[in-house]
């Protein structure tokens, strides 16, 4: 496990809180049984306030949604997620009811107010930014400024919207860390070939005027081989601990700058749109 200290929540919590952040879990061949069964072990026995899930609970296929809604099942705290572009690829709908089968509370482009360590938390729930469902407008209109905000995003450049909408942290998956993060590989592969600004680890800032941090988790799974090369890119569950001063708790890095700038096109948006719409109509035959 990963522990890092909150950002802007210190200032209006009384006490700490504790949230967990599990990804890419990718229920299937690729990913083993007993890895999805000792994250969650792990998870429980950490006793976190809060868990938080963002994205891409199967891979290729519905075909183990069955264990999933087990394994998810198992987790004893209150559970809130959001989907991602597997997810949509194969049927968001499908995977949705899995989700609440389980007790998670799902958020697509919406926010929640949850009673967590006997004090409000805002959620906000960005739905999959790669297959063109992200509405960061829609997801966060309503917020309250005075009320301790916590983001949950697939994709992490999501959070670049998200801070300029008072959310001063973001959780996001996706990149895998590249799942070959020898060197450095990973920022190669996910950052300079894929073109993602925020690769794997923790961005931005967390104190000052400017606050706005994202933390992209390596996750949990694997989509199509479950080889991962190098410490970076093996399986984790971040821990963050909200309420507590950056300063106030050693942690495994600081805050890195993001890559590259690279805006990805209306034209290349629209085309993955038409995919994942392709690909849900061809899991139905």
């Amino acid at each position: 496990m990963r522990q890092f200290a909150g950002t802007q929540s210190h200032r209006t919590l009384d006490k700490p809180i504790v949230v967990a952040h599990l990804t890419d879990q990718h229920f299937g061949p690729a990913t083993p049984h007993d890895l999805q069964l000792e994250a969650v072990r792990r998870v429980n026995e950490a006793k976190p306030d809060l868990v938080v899930l963002t994205g891409d609970y199967v891979a290729y296929s519905l075909d183990h949604l069955d264990e999933a809604e087990e394994v998810l099942s198992a987790i004893e705290a209150p559970t809130v997620g959001t989907l991602g572009n597997h997810d949509h690829w194969t049927n968001p709908h499908e995977v949705t009811r899995m989700l609440q089968r389980a007790d998670v509370e799902v958020l697509s482009n919406a926010w929640t107010t949850l009673r967590v360590g006997n004090q409000d938390l805002q959620i906000v729930g960005v739905d999959d930014a790669f297959t063109a469902h992200a509405d960061t407008k829609k997801a966060t209109e309503g917020l309250q400024k005075c009320v301790p905000t916590l983001g949950l995003s697939h994709v992490g450049e999501e959070a670049d919207l998200l801070w300029q909408h008072n959310v001063p942290l973001v959780l996001s998956g996706h990149t895998h860390s590249g799942q070959v993060a020898i060197a450095k590989s990973h920022r190669f592969l996910m950052g300079y070939l894929a073109g993602h600004r925020y690769v794997h680890g923790l961005y931005g800032q967390r104190e000052g005027e400017n606050e706005g941090a994202l933390y992209v988790s390596a996750g949990i799974g694997s989509s199509r081989f479950g080889l991962r090369l190098g410490k970076r890119a093996q399986p984790e569950i971040a821990m963050f601990h909200l309420g507590v001063e950056p300063t106030q708790m050693e942690e495994p890095e600081q805050p890195k700058p993001a890559l590259h700038q690279r805006t990805t096109s209306e034209k290349t948006l629209q085309r993955r749109r038409i995919q994942a719409l392709q690909k849900q109509r061809a899991h139905k035959k």
